[in-house]
Parts: C-alpha cells; sequence; structure tokens
C-alpha cells in the first residue's frame, strides 16, 4: 500500500513537471523571436546586451525550447530516468534563484517562462519553480518508480523524433510566422477594441520620449515640448508613468515622419484595406525580397489601398533604405517594441481592415502577383485564414503525438506479447516438473576466490564442518577453495556433509606447462567439484568459449563435477541481450555433452553486474533467468534433463536475501562469495533452506 501511494505521488509529480516543460518548450519553440526578445531583456538587465550579438540570442532561444521540451518529453515517457532527473534537477537549481533575483530586484516585469501565451508576475513565477522544484526532488529520489511507455530498444525513436519536431517547429517559425500568434496583434485581432478601457476602470498613464539630436548632442523630449525640425529624430519610447488599467494593446500610435501627423485613428478607422510594411529598425531589415515588397506597394496603389512603412528608425536610416530599394511609400514611426510584438519579422508584411488584422506575412512569404489578382475583396488575401485553431492543433497531434501514441501502443502491445511467451514458457516448465521438483538437487557452494593462507584456510573449513555436522543442513554444501587448500581441506571434511571442490583447472590434460594444475591434480587432492566459466576467468584470463569447452571436456574425463557459470554484464542486461548472451556461452562451451555427461554439469547464474557490488538482482529478474536456462536445457537435453539439472544463483547472495531467492520454483542454490569466508555468515545461507 505504500509503495503503491509513493508510486502515484513520484508518477504525479513526473507528469506535472513534464507537462510544464513540454508546454514551456513548444511556446517558446513555435515563437523564437520572442524568446530571444526576452533573453535580450534579462541581458540588458544584467548589461550585458552589448557583448552578446544576435545570432547568439536566437541560437540560445531555439537550444532553449528545444532542451526544455525535449526534458519534458524524456521525463514523460521515463526515458534515461537517471540522467533527465538528474539534469532538471540542475535546471531548477539555476532557475529558482535565478527567478528569486527577478522577483525582488523586478528587472523585466515578465519572466517568458510560457512566452506570450501564459503570462506570470516574477512572485508567481518563483513560486511556480518552487513547487516545480520540488516536483523534481521527488522524481530524482525515485526514478525507477517512474515506468516506462515505450521499451529501452525504441526510445531512440522518441528522442531522434522529438528532437527533428520540436526544432522543425522552431524553423518554420522562424521562415515563416509563429503557428500560434498569442499576442494582441494575431489575425482576427480588432486593435481598437484592443486599445479600450472598461468604464469606471482606474486610468493609467503613459508618456512618450522622444530622442532627438542637433550638433552631435542628443536630448530627450516629450510631446509637450516636441522641437523644431532642425532636430533629427533618433528613437522614442513609451513608458507607463502611472498604475491602472493597462489594455492589451496600450502603445499603438502612427506618426508620419514627412510632417508629424498623428494617423493612428484614421488607419485604425478605415474601412477599406491598408498595407502596413512593419520594420522595427529598417537597419537589420531582411532586403532580399525588395522587388515583391515594391510590387505589392504598386499593387496598393493601383487599387487605391493605403500602403505605410512602419518603423522605429530615425530619418538617416529611412534615407538609406529609400536609396537602396527606391521605396516610394509613405514612412511612418512606430515605438519598436510595439512593432517586434505586432509581427515576428523584419520587415513582416501586415493587411488591416477597419482595425482588425487581416493578414500577415513573412518577407520569406510575401504575396506575389498570383496571390494579388484581384481587388482584396474578392481575393483570399482579402480574407481571414480558413484553419481555425483547432485545426492548427490537429495539425500538431497528427505530425506528433499521433505517431508517438501509435508506436506507444505498438510498443506495449509487443512488449505484452513477449511477456506472455515467457509467463507461458515458464508455466509450462513450472507445470511440468513440479510434480518432479523434490528430485533436484539443492546446493549451496562457497567460492573461496584468492583469500586466506593455508592455515586460515584449513581453521575456516573445519569451522564450517563442525557447525554442518552439528546442525544437518537441508541442502549439498560444497567449498571450493584455491588449489593450495585442496589436499589439506580434504582431511577436515565429512564428504557425507560438505563437498570440496576447486576454482578452476587447466585445459591441457599434463605436460610442459609452468604453474597450471590439471583436472587429474584436482581429483587426486580428494576434490569432487570445479568451477569452470566464472565471468573473473573470462574477463582477467581471457577465458574463451573453446577454452571453457575443453576444460569441462577434461574436468568430466576425471571424474569432477562441474559448476558451470554464465550470466551478463550490466551492459548487456540494459541492452536486453541478457537472453542471447547465456546461451550463446552454453552453446559454446558445454551444450556440446552428451546427455549422461550433462548429468555431471550444474549451472550457475550470475549476473555480472551483481558480483561483489552490493547489488542484487531481484528475485523475479533471477527467478525470470534461471527459468530461460532451464527452457533451453529442456530444448537441448529434454524435460527430464532440464528438471534433474541444478541451476544456482550467484550474484550478491546473502543471509538476509537468501530465503526469498530460495523460494523461487527454479533457483536450486547459490554460489556464494564473499559470505562464504566467515563461517556463520555462510550457514546462515545454507539455512535459508530450513526457512
Amino acid at each position: 500500500m505504500v509503495k503503491t501511494l509513493k508510486d502515484a505521488g513520484v508518477n504525479l509529480c513526473r507528469l506535472l513537471v513534464a507537462l510544464t516543460f513540454i508546454l514551456s518548450g513548444f511556446v517558446k519553440a513555435v515563437d523564437p523571436i520572442g524568446t530571444q526578445y526576452k533573453i535580450t531583456d534579462y541581458l540588458e538587465a544584467m548589461h550585458l546586451a552589448q557583448y552578446v550579438p544576435d545570432f547568439m540570442t536566437l541560437t540560445a532561444s531555439v537550444i532553449l525550447s528545444a532542451m526544455e521540451f525535449g526534458l519534458g518529453v524524456c521525463l514523460l515517457f521515463a526515458i534515461r530516468r537517471h540522467l533527465i532527473t538528474r539534469l532538471l534537477l540542475l535546471l531548477m537549481a539555476i532557475l529558482t534563484p535565478v527567478t528569486l533575483w527577478l522577483a525582488l530586484a523586478n528587472p523585466i516585469a515578465d519572466c517568458g517562462c510560457f512566452g506570450d501565451a501564459v503570462k506570470l508576475t516574477n512572485w508567481q513565477t518563483f513560486w511556480k519553480n518552487v513547487v516545480l522544484t520540488g516536483a523534481v526532488w521527488v522524481v530524482f529520489r525515485h526514478p525507477l518508480s517512474m515506468g516506462r511507455f515505450v521499451s529501452r530498444s525504441n526510445q531512440w525513436i522518441v528522442t531522434n523524433y522529438t528532437a527533428l519536431f520540436i526544432l522543425a517547429v522552431s524553423g518554420y517559425s522562424l521562415y515563416a510566422l509563429p503557428q500560434f500568434d498569442f499576442r494582441p496583434y494575431h489575425i482576427g485581432a480588432d486593435i481598437r477594441k484592443g486599445m479600450e478601457i472598461p468604464d469606471g476602470a482606474p486610468q493609467p498613464q503613459f508618456e512618450t520620449t522622444f530622442i532627438m539630436e542637433k550638433n552631435g548632442q542628443r536630448k530627450e523630449f516629450t510631446v509637450d515640448n516636441y522641437p523644431d525640425s532642425t532636430w533629427t529624430y533618433i528613437d522614442s519610447k513609451t513608458r507607463q508613468t502611472a498604475e491602472g488599467y493597462t489594455p492589451p494593446i496600450h502603445d499603438f500610435s502612427i506618426t508620419r515622419t514627412d510632417n508629424g501627423e498623428d494617423i493612428t485613428d484614421s488607419v485604425l478607422n478605415n474601412p477599406g484595406y491598408t498595407f502596413l510594411l512593419v520594420s522595427p529598425y529598417l537597419e537589420q531589415a531582411d532586403d532580399s525580397r525588395l522587388d515583391l515588397i515594391n510590387q505589392v506597394y504598386d499593387y496598393a496603389e493601383t487599387n487605391h489601398y493605403p500602403f505605410y512603412c512602419l518603423t522605429a528608425s530615425g530619418d538617416k536610416a529611412i534615407e538609406r533604405w529609400q536609396d537602396t530599394t527606391g521605396a516610394e511609400y509613405p514612412f511612418c514611426t512606430t515605438d519598436g517594441t510595439t512593432l517586434e510584438t505586432i509581427i515576428r519579422s523584419n520587415p513582416g508584411l501586415v493587411l488591416i481592415k477597419n482595425g482588425k488584422v487581416i493578414r500577415k506575412w513573412s518577407h520569406n512569404l510575401l504575396p506575389d502577383e498570383a496571390a494579388l489578382n484581384g481587388r482584396l475583396e474578392h481575393i483570399e488575401a482579402g480574407r481571414l485564414p480558413s484553419d481555425t485553431i483547432p485545426e492548427k492543433i490537429l495539425v500538431i497531434l497528427l505530425w506528433y503525438v499521433l505517431p508517438l501514441t501509435v508506436l506507444t501502443i505498438a510498443d506495449r502491445t509487443w512488449q505484452w506479447t513477449q511477456w506472455l511467451k515467457k509467463k507461458e514458457q515458464s508455466n509450462k516448465i513450472y507445470q511440468l516438473f513440479k510434480t518432479k521438483r523434490k528430485m533436484r538437487k539443492k546446493i549451496v557452494a562457497g567460492n573461496w576466490k584468492m583469500n586466506m593462507n593455508l592455515q586460515d584456510g584449513v581453521a575456516l573449513a573445519k569451522e564450517i564442518n563442525e557447525a554442518l555436522v552439528a546442525d544437518k543442513p537441508n541442502c549439498g554444501v560444497i567449498i571450493c577453495t584455491p588449489f593450495i587448500h585442496l589436499a589439506s581441506v580434504a582431511q577436515v571434511l565429512d564428504a557425507s556433509v560438505v563437498g570440496l571442490g576447486a576454482e578452476n583447472c587447466a585445459d591441457k590434460e599434463k605436460g610442459a606447462y609452468t604453474g597450471e594444475v590439471s583436472a587429474e591434480m584436482v581429483k587426486s587432492t580428494g576434490a569432487q567439484y570445479v568451477i569452470l566459466g566464472h565471468s573473473e576467468r573470462r574477463q582477467y584470463y581471457g577465458e574463451t568459449a573453446e577454452i571453457l569447452k575443453e576444460k569441462v571436456q577434461l574436468a568430466l574425463k576425471n571424474g569432477l563435477k562441474v559448476i558451470f557459470c554464465c550470466g551478463e554484464t550490466l551492459e548487456e542486461r540494459e541492452a536486453n541481450k541478457q537472453n542471447e548472451v547465456v546461451k550463446a556461452e552454453l552453446d559454446g562451451s558445454v551444450f556440446n555433452l552428451s546427455a549422461d555427461e550433462w548429468k555431471n554439469i550444474i549451472l550457475a547464474y550470475e549476473p555480472i553486474w551483481a558480483i561483489g557490488t552490493g547489488k542484487t538482482a531481484t528475485s523475479d529478474q533471477a527467478e525470470e533467468m534461471l527459468a530461460y536456462i532451464r527452457s533451453i536445457v529442456a530444448e537441448k537435453y529434454g524435460n527430464e534433463a532440464a528438471e534433474d539439472t541444478t541451476i544456482l544463483y550467484g550474484g550478491s547472495c546473502k543471509a538476509s536475501n537468501a530465503p526469498e531467492l530460495f523460494s523461487k520454483p527454479n533457483i536450486d542454490g547459490g554460489l556464494i562469495g564473499g559470505a562464504s569466508l566467515k563461517a556463520a555468515d555462510f550457514k546462515g545461507i545454507i539455512d535459508a533452506w530450513k526457512k
């Protein structure tokens, strides 16, 4: 019950964090230029904007959105659970203090966490991050409680497709315009209504400041003391001087540069169409589509539609643009931030009618003669686009969510069928063997490895022998010692209670092989068993399947019973290759034996990642592997031989976990390493068969 509640809490936190990051990353990706502006605001607050070029802030915008979206998707699908939760914790450890600074210092009004989709105050952002940090901490502490939606082998599809998708979203938004426009100047918006203040609402106060230059001297002027024409316009800024109700659109104004006339009302109240060429800063405008801009202007002139260029640039920049492009359209001054908000393109084209935004075009997709093939009143370009928000959402679902949903369903279905097959196979084997279960010998074997001198080894053997003679075990017991102990230890053991084995033998029968110990020599000491194929021999001494095949043959020839080890590394298990690895090890060294020879084989499954590491395969993992091993023995030698084969588990088995391991139907005992070097610990494991 407690585990169920814990898992539910972890997965609730997982869902909260994942969806938050997915939403945050997506709204940034659909408006990368808006995110770039916000990054610039942060840099300006830290007085670093002058040192970072625009291409770097735009690159950072795309990377940030892709990272947030990718982290959210990976968490949702439980991909690389340890790595992703660590990255999220690191990210929140950075963001939370930053948002606290924003809340206290208030250098910018909006953090931009969710772009223009959701506006949060700086304090709301901080508390949001506090909650997220807590949720991230929960999933960081319990990453394995998050169940996978797709198997490890198919996770690369999700990560690669997610990266391609989110980068494609950003790329399309940069080339065209954001697919979703959350700003007050979106297509279909009535600019006049956006400027309205409800009756009785407190009135905010705004002040527009004009920066002018004369004789190399710059000064700021307001509307009340606007200077004469001998001053050159440089820039303008609008700021709020008093709190009050702030309408969505509060800084939209159009002033002609040639005569200073405010034409805002005349443009918004024009019942016909008006083209607005929007270029926040002409110095940075893309001039690669000048021919199309001029074609649109000629079209507007021919059909008597007003056409204005709105910019925040000064007279010099306007004159340079006119000289470069041959522009004959009138220029007007509008606040730069407002223009950047109206359209994410420099330049961009906006079509309005009676104060309502009808169409927007990026400079890459300006309408050509084919699109402007008649009066706007009668062609598609003069009507609101037919695609609605639900249709756009449906496109996203079809391009991203649907493929991953299909993949998830297919993957889970495949995993379910594999589980059913394994379960069915395991059940068949168990049902086949359960009536004969008592026939199979249970064994606990100790592997001393390279430990203890001769005197200490003999003393330990005596202690184990005395303890087991006094308290008869319910299983077979074997101790496998270094070569130097064998003959001496054989003298102190009661062979009817404790068997003796060696840890290795040579792959040669006899001859000039200095330092080697043959199977015949091992047998002559009084030993009855030998361990072959141990992972340490494979790893450190390069023992191959062919070498082990020779050793097995020589051991059996000399009357030794073989404890043959097999098992996979951590990398092989994570790659889900444990079955094929174990089968290959058995195929290469022991599956060549005759049925009579097989009767002298004891198998030991040792997950290499659990040997001497303190890690232990769960009882279910061990049982699953031993059931699989028994099934391939049955395929090779028949069901009866498989039932008679003793299969041990070797991998950090202790007295504390032995009862649970030994309770499994296919686990016939253990091959014990470090715990066999102390008589009390070893006996504690042996006694597990009495529980």
